[in-house]
């Protein structure tokens, strides 16, 4: 990929020069000129960012708009049911057009001088075009089919849609490599409906999230409730894919019969390490779960580059997009969904253990302070490194054990190769 001008006074080196990252600068989370260079490098680069689930604008007028990072970006179906993602500014002065979050329209007015939109983003209508009582107007030579907010381009995978901002980026499913493909088919392999959203923001830089996930062995020792009720350990069986580019993970864990007494095991340790075995649940059916496919996998992260991570925590399903603020704040929305054919009771089994996930969930409260604690610690010092070679030094396409951060290395090396540096 082709380096670019950074912009002026811009000085960004990485510290170490080795092909594989095993230090990351401090700097990269609080410099606001270097997020000010991944707003062009990265987001509006060749890249698919999650805009939201088909579901959620099923009808001919159905929008949403969402945020990619610093761009608003509108998400809209128009009447012949084809979809279209554009840029939420106005082509005359650049206000915002759409102030709402979702709903349903046949066209979009700007507030601030009614110019008017299609659902495809066409410019359809201005006021006072030919002037008032034949003066003033616009120009003789204006055309309005050569004027519009910028189109995005979109692709549906699986029900779940994508927009970027780049001819060059690749078609998807080449986009995330054979094995995140694989897992969001297996994942939506039917129609589904949406639960509900939460928001959750975050005093903390957008990568320190997007690390998180990548990181897996954190869970056995953050999360005190995985450990504590044997939902998770880190001697769990499982695999890791990384793809070529390190930018994508999918990581899975799986239980069989054998799995039983281990984890079994595993509660009695926890109880006894952490808890004393002080703690207990008063209602033990949030811990109810149903397996639903054949292949025993309990456990499904999906992250893909650069604002999107899905999940399947036992029957938990749900999106999280991330919405970054600059270079010290991010806002992350969990879009929580069942199948549209299951029965009731296992939508009310999803309902009850949505409350092990999300911004207060019993096993994820702590990812919301340990993005802040990180961030408070370099908040002063941007010269700070952080070491990252749990598991080695380099980046192993595929692994099974947990005690790694080959996916923290592999989200690294793909970002240096995208800001070119």
């Amino acid at each position: 990929m082709n380096a670019i001008q950074r912009p002026p006074g811009l000085s960004f080196d990485w510290p170490g020069q080795s092909d594989s990252v095993t230090r990351v600068p401090g700097r990269v989370f609080v410099d606001p000129d270097i997020y000010a260079l991944e707003q062009e490098r990265i987001f509006r680069g060749p890249v698919w960012n999650f805009v939201g689930l088909e579901a959620e604008i099923p009808n001919p007028g159905d929008y949403k708009t969402v945020q990619i990072a610093d761009t608003p970006v509108i998400v809209s179906r128009d009447r012949d049911g084809s979809l279209h993602a554009w840029v939420n500014r106005c082509a005359h002065r650049n206000a915002k057009i759409c102030l709402d979050k979702q709903g349903n329209t046949d066209s979009f007015y700007c507030v601030y001088h009614q110019w008017g939109y299609d659902l495809t983003g066409k410019l359809i209508a201005i006021p006072f075009a030919r002037g008032i009582g034949g003066e003033g107007g616009m120009p003789a030579d204006f055309d309005m089919n050569a004027v519009r907010p910028r189109k995005l381009r979109l692709e549906n995978f699986c029900g779940v849609l994508f927009a970027s901002f780049s001819d060059e980026t690749p078609p998807f499913e080449q986009y995330v490599g054979p094995h995140v493909a694989k897992f969001m088919r297996r994942i939506f392999n039917r129609p589904i409906k949406v639960l509900g959203h939460q928001h959750q923001h975050m005093r903390g830089n957008w990568k320190l999230y997007a690390e998180n996930p990548r990181d897996g062995y954190h869970a056995s020792l953050l999360h005190l409730f995985f450990a504590t009720f044997g939902l998770f350990r880190a001697s769990q069986k499982g695999q890791l894919h990384i793809d070529e580019s390190g930018l994508q993970t999918c990581f899975y864990t799986y239980v069989d019969k054998e799995d039983e007494a281990a984890r079994q095991q595993g509660m009695k340790e926890a109880s006894h390490t952490y808890q004393e075995g002080t703690y207990t649940l008063e209602d033990m059916s949030l811990l109810k779960g149903k397996m639903e496919w054949d292949d025993g996998v309990n456990l499904v992260i999906i992250d893909v580059f650069p604002i999107m991570m899905l999940q399947q925590i036992a029957n938990v399903l749900n999106i999280r997009q991330f919405e970054p603020h600059g270079p010290d704040g991010v806002t992350v929305h969990y879009t929580f969904f069942a199948y549209a054919d299951e029965d009731p009771e296992l939508t009310e089994m999803r309902l009850k253990q949505i409350n092990l996930i999300g911004p207060a969930g019993l096993v994820s409260m702590e990812d919301g302070l340990a993005i802040e604690i990180v961030q408070q610690g370099i908040a002063k010092d941007g010269g700070a490194e952080a070491i990252i070679e749990m598991g080695g030094k380099g980046v192993a396409p595929d692994t099974t054990f947990l005690a790694s951060e080959d996916p923290v290395r592999g989200f690294w090396n793909g970002y240096r190769r995208m800001m070119g540096v």
